[in-house]
């Protein structure tokens, strides 16, 4: 009886401790499917590899190491913009229009930076900047 009663306590606990979890990974996702919210992708990634990349494209001198960074900072911005269109996150056209100049935005700098241009890779990353107006201007209130 006391088994019984200790597995139907233990498994109601577990109940409740994924209900709690579920809602609010549902809350904090606004109803998506993955656990990252879009805020948490911004602040965590998108944002930091804009500024590591626009700073990084602007220092005088720009060594191997740098270059290889760069390119993992472009790269990650293309990537997120194919996330920031996956799992339900595109609300409407704005949106995708900026995630698609992100995408081929991105892809311009990384073509730069494989030349080691960082001119032309500056002027991506101006793209980029449009992209992020874009969005921000129809959704960041």
């Amino acid at each position: 009886m006391k088994r019984t009663t200790l597995a139907l306590t233990i498994g109601l606990l577990c109940s409740i401790a994924t209900l709690m979890t579920t809602s609010y990974v549902s809350a904090e996702a606004k109803g998506k499917s993955r656990p990252l919210t879009t805020s948490q992708m911004m602040s965590g990634l998108v944002k930091p590899k804009y500024v590591a990349l626009k700073e990084g494209l602007s220092k005088e001198t720009i060594s191997e190491d740098d270059w290889k960074a760069l390119a993992t900072h472009a790269a990650l911005l293309n990537e997120s913009s194919h996330s920031l269109m996956q799992a339900d996150r595109c609300p409407d056209d704005d949106w995708k229009a900026g995630a698609i100049i992100l995408r081929k935005a991105s892809n311009d700098a990384l073509a730069n930076i494989a030349q080691e241009n960082a001119t032309g890779a500056l002027k991506a990353v101006e793209k980029i900047t449009l992209s992020c107006k874009k969005c921000h201007a129809a959704h960041k209130k």
